[in-house]
């Protein structure tokens, strides 16, 4: 199948393929800073040789759990010897939205509300989204906001929310089984042609923050965990 380049990314190349789907292929190059690993960060930092396949390991595992809950995705396939996945045509909202999903009260949340709530405090499987903006930090921004703007409808917000706290629960839950406990999440998501709702994007390690007998677990570690 024939396959063109249409976007460079940080950790991933897009290419459009001739029967109207794309390629994602995941690259072994991390976000980072002055070599140290930090999902976090807007600039490349490092290479980690088999990061990628990594990666594309985990999206694999929990995209064919959440197409198999009923929850509409953009993946169809993948090719591990390629570190390829093939996925439905979605457009972002936006400029790019990040979808955040909280159960304890931890990093960006803790320095905004922290007058009011202990560090590590449970959440109510909290949502919150932010335009994908590296020049202003990535602001927080409500549904109403994105009405307004004319970024999403409001049965469009209700949606993601809806299908974020289903899909937080069933990743929160698989590592729940291995001994691992979710603090939060980051997704993002597209629509179709229709205007319907999908997860699109990856689910790895380096969107989420995992502890261990109250010890956070770095990305990397985390994939070598999930996959023994």
């Amino acid at each position: 199948m024939e396959k063109n380049l249409v976007y460079t990314g940080k950790t991933k190349n897009v290419y459009a393929l001739d029967n109207g789907n794309y390629l994602l292929m995941f690259k072994d190059d991390c976000t980072g800073k002055d070599g140290v690993f930090d999902p976090g960060e807007n600039s490349i930092g490092l290479t980690i040789e088999g990061v990628g396949d990594v990666n594309l390991r985990m999206s694999i595992y929990f995209f064919e759990k959440i197409n198999a809950a009923g929850i509409k995705t953009h993946f169809v396939s993948a090719d591990l010897a390629n570190t390829t996945m093939e996925v439905l045509p979605a457009k972002v909202f936006g400029h790019g939205l990040e979808v955040i999903c909280r159960h304890k009260a931890v990093g960006s949340f803790i320095r905004r509300y922290g007058e009011y709530i202990q560090e590590g405090a449970d959440l109510p499987a909290y949502v919150e989204t932010t335009f994908k903006n590296d020049d202003k930090g990535d602001p927080l921004v409500t549904k109403d906001a994105l009405v307004a703007l004319g970024v999403m409808t409001g049965q469009q917000y209700d949606d993601i929310k809806d299908m974020t706290q289903k899909i937080t629960k069933i990743v929160a839950d698989d590592l729940k089984e291995k001994g691992l406990v979710l603090y939060d999440i980051k997704f993002e998501y597209g629509y179709d042609a229709d205007g319907k709702v999908m997860l699109i994007d990856e689910i790895a390690s380096g969107n989420m923050r995992v502890y261990t007998d109250g010890q956070y677990i770095d990305p990397m570690t985390l994939s070598k965990l999930f996959f023994a």
